[in-house]
């Protein structure tokens, strides 16, 4: 197999398997695995939910966006980023740089299905979950479509979705 990009960037909705897919990915390549928010956690010392609630969204998005570019300067990653990470433009554009862009595609039922009723997700706090889920998926979907790769995350394994990557990473 023989890839163009420096690193494999893992994007799409939160629930969407960034996190479980990109540790499988990155054992089958021999690459590392970044989860963007265990960085930020660590710099932070505080859970992403913890950050949102103290210090709020924006401040926040800014630790994402320094983060990812410290991590981007290495090579040979599959990195799980963050549900809202490719929002910000200059992320986006980063990322299109210096890694292969897989969109992690999946439904908002799905999502509705994997979170749950906890309240460990900021973003979806209030009465009606799944109305929050879909209004912030066709917000971003715009964003997401953007991706190198799509994968629909709703039915296949882990080990389906890790293949299907790797069949489009293949270039003869």
């Amino acid at each position: 197999m023989t890839l163009d990009a420096a690193n494999i960037a893992l994007t799409g909705f939160m629930a969407a398997g960034k996190t479980v897919v990109g540790r499988r990915l990155a054992r089958v390549l021999g690459w590392s695995f970044v989860d963007l928010d265990a960085v930020i956690e660590a710099g932070e010392g505080l859970a992403v939910g913890e950050i949102f609630a103290s210090r709020g969204e924006p401040y926040f998005r800014e630790r994402e966006k320094t983060a990812l570019g410290q991590v981007l300067n290495g090579s040979e990653q599959v990195i799980a980023l963050g549900g809202g990470a490719v929002v910000d433009p200059d992320n986006l554009t980063l990322l299109k740089q210096r890694s292969l862009l897989v969109w992690l595609k999946v439904s908002p039922e799905t999502v509705l299905s994997r979170v749950g009723g906890g309240d460990d997700r900021p973003l979806l706090r209030g009465p009606d979950r799944l109305k929050r889920i879909q209004e912030l998926s066709a917000q971003r979907e715009g964003i997401y479509a953007q991706a190198d790769v799509t994968v629909d995350t709703d039915e296949p394994t882990v080990a389906q979705v890790v293949q299907r990557i790797q069949q489009r990473l293949c270039r003869p």
